[in-house]
């Protein structure tokens, strides 16, 4: 594993594709076509990985208020979870997807806010493990015995009201972490209302990771954040509250630890200001 133990390589996942203390999850996706993750899935896979999706199981219904990506029922995760062979606080979870954590990342939040630690992202996804020329299978693993009772830290997490009440606080800073144009307003190709929340200053999710997917160094992640290392209190978003995670795992990395998410992020804030 990797020094931070928050990323793994596909030579240490081949390694240990048997291991029973180790549960790999599939994480695929894609916001253009949501039927695809689970057909890759289905079609190809790490051998052993099981399939979450982004819209079933990492999220619930779309609301009035909340974004486009609720979090998901706790229970209903759980469950999901247990059936993979997860125990709370014991099995390593190694998650990937082939956007460059946009969607692992999810996981690797909601598990730690689920209470769960120990769990890590492949580094370069599925495409760094097939360049590397390891296996991959088409059959579906069998349901686990896991359990895994959801104890919720309910603090890294925050909605509206405490964005609206604490974004102009001295000593608190909010990242907004989707690309350029669509921090400045220049493009909106999916949200009804084009720009950023007042204050917020723009972080980028793809500079986490190399055009690759590979997770740049310990030291980049650091440099990446000197600006924001002695702010009081970080909260990061994007446009549903996905790709922010990609963000607060760099500054996991960069030992910035207590960043929190704004679930709803700008999709949330929209729905306020129509």
């Amino acid at each position: 594993m990797n020094n931070n133990d928050l990323i793994v390589s596909p030579e240490w996942l081949a390694a240990n594709t048997e291991n029973p203390q180790v549960v790999i999850i599939d994480c695929r996706f894609s916001l253009a076509d949501v039927e695809l993750g689970q057909k890759q899935y289905q079609e190809s896979h790490i051998p052993g990985a099981f399939y979450l999706d982004l819209n079933r199981d990492l999220a619930s219904a779309v609301g009035k208020h909340g974004g486009r990506h609720p979090l998901p029922n706790m229970g209903e995760l759980a469950a999901k979870l247990s059936a993979a062979g997860i125990n709370l606080g014991e099995t390593l979870v190694v998650a990937y997807d082939d956007s460059r954590l946009a969607f692992a990342a999810r996981l690797w939040w909601l598990l730690r806010y689920m209470g769960h630690s120990k769990v890590a992202l492949l580094d370069g996804g599925f495409g760094a493990w097939k360049a590397g020329g390891y296996p991959v299978t088409n059959i579906l693993p069998e349901s686990g015995e896991g359990k895994f009772v959801p104890e919720l830290q309910r603090d890294m997490a925050v909605e509206f009201e405490a964005v609206k009440e604490r974004k102009d606080l001295p000593d608190r800073v909010l990242v907004d972490s989707r690309e350029s144009e669509r921090y400045a307003g220049l493009r909106e190709p999916i949200d009804p209302i084009a720009g950023h929340i007042p204050g917020a200053v723009n972080y980028p999710w793809q500079g986490v990771t190399d055009e690759t997917g590979k997770v740049r160094s310990t030291s980049e992640q650091k440099q990446r954040w000197t600006e924001l290392g002695k702010a009081e209190e970080i909260i990061v978003y994007c446009g549903s509250g996905v790709t922010a995670c990609v963000n607060l795992l760099s500054l996991e990395i960069a030992g910035i630890p207590d960043a929190k998410l704004y679930v709803g992020s700008w999709s949330d804030w929209c729905s306020y200001q129509l």
